[in-house]
């Protein structure tokens, strides 16, 4: 228990302190820092149907935080959640079109099965990289994340292409209104209920399955899991492709859900706020709830910054950036401050 108090009282200095220095980069820069959090505040929690906007976008960024959890739980740093999410809207897209006229009972459900396999796909191969030669699943998850990008470009610009299409972004037509399961709000009781069946999914197999233990066993101390006999290509290899198959399943939530089709460069942060999340949240699927709907906020937040402080909506990248470095950093007289017991040698 104090553990994990400290865990959360942790999270909440670095994020307080990356919003102050956020705050103090915007002062000499010119803005004023108030407005900022005025703006923030009102965006994310204050007006009518913010709350609303916020859990738009942190359903989606849940279910894929939820995912990349299960990896570092597991001792690697799978950062090509953005990838995987690309290429599971891809395969749910490619599913949709394939199967046009069909009911959408039929479709819906294929789609996602469709987008959770792709996923995983696209995770499998930087995990058997890993496992197999000992490559560097930074190196190869980044590089996923681009390949699948120029896969998105290039299904955008032909397979899928919308004919009607402006020109000025490539985009696969919309999707007939029997396909979607919310609409462009994003928020829906299908969407909730999908976000709230992987959140008990995942709990469970983080606390109350021999993967789960065995997985948090070899992120913490790989030597004592071999010792102890756990299966470390099984564990993972599993972790690999549950981060990848929760990712593409996300991707499918955002097609059949708010967006309504995949277009070049859709969501471009998606996947690394999603990362951000799950460190915040130090891996915690009820942590992780809590933080993806802040973070939600956030982005809710970005279009009211250029009308109530004249920043750029960039300028939420800036924020995010700054807790990023906190988090990763761990500054050490924070630590010192916020450590239980006696210090640790």
């Amino acid at each position: 228990m104090r553990a994990r108090i400290a865990a959360v009282l942790r999270a909440v200095v670095f994020v307080a302190l990356s919003l102050a220095l956020c705050g103090l980069l915007f002062e000499l820069a010119g803005y004023s820092s108030l407005a900022m959090f005025e703006s923030i505040l009102e965006g994310a929690f204050l007006r009518p149907g913010a709350g609303e906007q916020s859990l738009r976008w942190a359903l989606p960024l849940f279910i894929t935080a939820t995912g990349v959890a299960i990896s570092f739980r597991c001792g690697f740093f799978n950062i090509g959640a953005q990838g995987q999410f690309y290429i599971g809207a891809i395969c749910a897209a490619f599913t949709a079109d394939r199967l046009s006229g069909l009911p959408g009972a039929v479709v819906v459900p294929l789609g996602f099965a469709a987008a959770m396999a792709g996923g995983a796909l696209w995770a499998l191969w930087p995990g058997v990289l890993r496992l197999r030669s000992g490559a560097d699943e930074v190196i190869t998850t980044l590089m996923g994340n681009f390949i699948a990008g120029l896969i998105l470009v290039w299904v955008t610009s032909g397979p899928l292409k919308d004919p009607s299409g402006s020109g000025q972004q490539a985009s696969s037509p919309i999707l007939p209104a029997s396909y979607r399961i919310s609409d462009s709000y994003g928020v829906s009781l299908t969407i909730v209920a999908i976000a709230a069946l992987v959140a008990v999914a995942m709990w469970l197999l983080v606390n109350r399955t021999a993967f789960g233990v065995l997985a948090g066993l070899a992120g913490r101390n790989p030597a004592m899991a071999r010792f102890q006999g756990a299966p470390a290509w099984r564990l993972g290899l599993t972790s690999f492709l549950v981060g990848g198959a929760l990712a593409g399943l996300a991707g499918a939530v955002e097609l059949f859900g708010p967006t309504g089709r995949i277009a070049t460069g859709f969501l471009p942060a998606h996947g690394f706020t999603a990362i951000l999340v799950a460190l915040v949240a130090n891996l915690s699927v009820v942590g992780m709830a809590a933080v993806s709907l802040f973070f939600g906020g956030l982005v809710s937040a970005a279009i009211y910054l250029p009308i109530l402080a004249g920043l750029p909506a960039s300028a939420i990248d800036v924020v995010n950036a700054s807790i990023a470095l906190f988090i990763t950093a761990r500054a050490g007289v924070v630590e010192r401050f916020l450590r239980l017991g006696k210090p640790r040698p």
